[in-house]
Order: C-alpha cells, then sequence, then structure tokens
C-alpha cells in the first residue's frame, strides 16, 4: 500500500476520534442550561482523507439520539481505519520478506 492509503486511513482515525470525543462531550453536558451541541464538519482532502473542524450548534439544546448514533458510526468508521493500517502493516511485512 501506498503512503497515500497510509495518510487517508490516518485522517480517518482521527476524524472519528474527534466524532466520538465530540459527541461525548455533547451527551455529558445535554442537561447543562443552554447547552449548544459541537458538532464535526469533515471535508475532503484534494490529496486523500479527511480534515475535520468542531463546531457549536446555532442553536441550544441536545440531540441525544443523533449524538449516539453518531458515536457507534464513529466507532466503527474508527475500526475499519485501524484494519486498513494494520493490513498495510501485515502487507510491507509480507513484501520484505519475499524479497529477503
Amino acid at each position: 500500500m501506498s503512503s497515500t492509503v497510509f495518510a487517508t486511513a490516518l485522517s480517518g482515525l482521527q476524524a472519528a476520534r474527534d466524532h466520538i470525543d465530540t459527541t461525548a462531550h455533547n451527551i455529558a453536558n445535554a442537561e447543562t442550561p443552554q447547552f449548544r451541541r459541537q458538532v464535526v464538519v469533515q471535508a475532503a482532502q484534494p490529496e486523500g482523507g479527511v480534515v475535520t473542524t468542531i463546531r457549536s450548534s446555532p442553536v441550544p439544546g441536545a440531540d441525544l439520539a443523533q449524538d449516539i448514533v453518531t458515536q457507534l458510526s464513529g466507532s466503527y468508521v474508527y475500526k475499519a481505519n485501524l484494519q486498513t493500517i494494520e493490513t498495510q502493516a501485515d502487507m510491507t511485512g509480507t513484501l520484505l520478506d519475499t524479497r529477503v
């Protein structure tokens, strides 16, 4: 695998972490008066991967259903990107074994 695939998977890990961290923050603060949820905005990078920014919701209030779904989705995305990195490491090791 190329370094582009590694960089893309790494940015996916970081984006998933941002989603998980942000939803955990939202759930923990859901009962805080006038609390404004945080949302993660992702943007694709031209060279591959994503970049995230965290913003406050324009309106106060919790959305626990959305936060729970986003947290579950974030954990699956994290695992998928981690598997990509592990596969790259295995393939690199196999390639080195055949060259020796």
